[in-house]
């Protein structure tokens, strides 16, 4: 007989090992809930009662992680002039009470938040001020549910050396887990030698960079028409261009304690690997920084969400670059992913360790998230 998935909705075919369990989450608020929870006055005691989807792999109960989160804050953003109020239909505006609701639902015990960086053209005292306030207010926010949320700092990168600051103060002072950066700092690559005191700083906390691209706007003109291909395309291909540029100009040579998570399974880098190691061969005189192995070797030690929808694709990324580097992701609240779990467990070829090691284990590890 075949293991099941137990819910309170019935029993369903499984891979070996896996039994999710306690599946019953209520209906949506009722609006004066809703009124309650956005003003911030809405208890544990007042919500309507649901029960998280547990998932248990070879009758142990892991505790599912998901790296790819986000959220903004409502005062740093008007401090740039950016009204807020679409962000907080669309749920980017974090309320907790529907939060834990959808994380729920889809069987996620932990979020590590993460704010895409609108301030990096910001002046150096406005930059500042976001990122106090980001920060300042993530820290209440985790303590307030430390077992439901943690999260990845704010930096002001264009001032590379306030960021070192803000992500020292942000881990030791405000028990952040880790920074939240773009694929690029207002047109400026990564690699360029004035953002080494930030690398070498995160590599000194030995914290995880989460990594999340914001489009490529110089082929906009390309990239404009049907189907948002600014972001489906353009944000695959700027975290591809990132991770090369820190993979062929040394960067990764430079700091090799360096752990770096890219969304969206790193772009388009992993599934074209091959290409960058054939480089070496094709146009030897092209690669001007030596490098220590080859740029494949790289990929290995580089983290992933495995926000990639295809089981395919997921088992094709962990046969590349392996099932350890591999972490939970959903790009909540956007709708890309709304059975991640299933999704990891869909995926043939994978054993139980590993896909413990997906679900949780991994990102456990690298974000000091006790069982």
């Amino acid at each position: 007989m075949s293991p099941t998935i137990q819910t309170g909705h019935g029993i369903a075919p499984t891979p070996a090992g896996v039994i999710f369990t306690g599946c019953a989450l209520g209906g949506p608020l009722h609006p004066a809930e809703h009124a309650m929870a956005a003003a911030g006055g809405l208890s544990s005691s007042t919500q309507p009662a649901s029960r998280s989807r547990e998932v248990l792999v070879k009758g142990r109960r892991v505790k599912t992680i998901d790296v790819h989160a986000h959220c903004v804050i409502p005062e740093a953003m008007q401090v740039l002039g950016i009204n807020a109020a679409e962000h907080h239909q669309q749920g980017i505006v974090l309320v907790p009470a529907e939060r834990t609701r959808a994380m729920d639902e889809q069987g996620i015990d932990v979020e590590a938040l993460s704010i895409n960086p609108f301030w990096y053209r910001a002046e150096r005292d406005q930059a500042g001020e976001v990122v106090r306030i980001n920060n300042e207010q993530l820290a209440e926010l985790c303590g307030q549910h430390p077992d439901r949320f943690v999260a990845f700092a704010s930096v002001a990168l264009q001032f590379p050396e306030l960021a070192v600051q803000q992500l020292e103060y942000a881990v030791k002072k405000l028990g952040l887990r880790g920074a939240a950066v773009g694929a690029s700092c207002a047109g400026d690559e990564f690699s360029d030698p004035r953002f080494h005191p930030f690398w070498r700083k995160a590599e000194d906390l030995g914290i995880l960079v989460f990594l999340h691209p914001q489009g490529t706007p110089e082929l906009g003109k390309r990239l404009h028409g049907s189907g948002g291909l600014d972001n489906i395309i353009g944000n695959p291909l700027e975290t591809t261009i990132a991770l090369s540029h820190l993979i062929f100009d040394g960067t990764l040579d430079m700091f090799p304690g360096l752990k770096i998570c890219s969304a969206h399974g790193g772009g388009y880098l992993a599934s074209y690997m091959d290409r960058s190691d054939a480089v070496l061969k094709t146009f030897p005189k092209r690669i001007t920084t030596k490098l220590e192995k080859k740029p494949t070797a790289y990929l290995k030690q580089l983290y992933y969400d495995a926000l990639i929808f295809t089981p395919e694709a997921l088992r094709h990324l962990v046969a590349n670059v392996g099932a350890s580097q591999i972490m939970l992701g959903t790009d909540f609240p956007y709708p890309w992913e709304d059975k991640p779990v299933d999704h990891v467990m869909a995926t043939p070829g994978l054993s139980d360790d590993e896909r413990i090691a997906i679900l949780g284990a991994t990102a456990a590890r690298l974000l000091g998230i006790k069982d």
